[in-house]
């Protein structure tokens, strides 16, 4: 079962970097997903705000908003990062941004790829047994089906 939580971040001027990254105590199956980002009533007018993010897993690093006071005030992304430590930057503007979304730890299972194998080739051999029953039965159907269509 997951365990969800509410996860929300402020990029200024002064503070314009935050990381999320797993939590290590927990395990895998961790991932933020990222829902909204709002440029505050305070920001300035006609500042452009640019928030980049960059991950440490696949090592990209690009702009996912960017905000301006009177024309985009949020931008809805709905961005996953899956098991990878992540940074926010506001690097242009002095915001407020407010980014928010979910933190979201899920209990993963961690599957044998052998036994699932065996398990895909006894299922298998089953479907390949149910044919040949059906036709067995489909032949003794049509071999009652004569016998009584001959005592007509």
């Amino acid at each position: 079962m997951a365990e969800e939580s509410f996860y929300g971040v402020t990029l200024t001027a002064e503070k314009d970097s935050v990381t999320w990254d797993m939590d290590e105590d927990y395990g895998r199956g961790q991932k933020l997903v990222i829902k909204q980002i709002l440029l505050g009533a305070e920001a300035k007018e006609n500042e452009f705000n640019v928030v980049e993010v960059n991950t440490v897993k696949d090592s990209v690093q690009i702009p996912i908003a960017v905000l301006k006071a009177g024309e985009t005030r949020a931008v809805n992304p709905d961005v996953e990062f899956y098991e990878s430590k992540v940074t926010f930057k506001l690097i242009k503007g002095s915001g407020p941004v407010y980014i928010h979304g979910h933190n979201i730890k899920d209990d993963v299972e961690v599957v044998d790829m052998e036994e699932e194998d065996e398990e895909d080739d006894i299922g298998e051999d089953e479907e390949d047994e149910h044919p040949k029953k059906r036709a067995k039965i489909e032949n003794a159907a049509d071999g009652k089906n004569a016998k009584n269509n001959k005592k007509k």
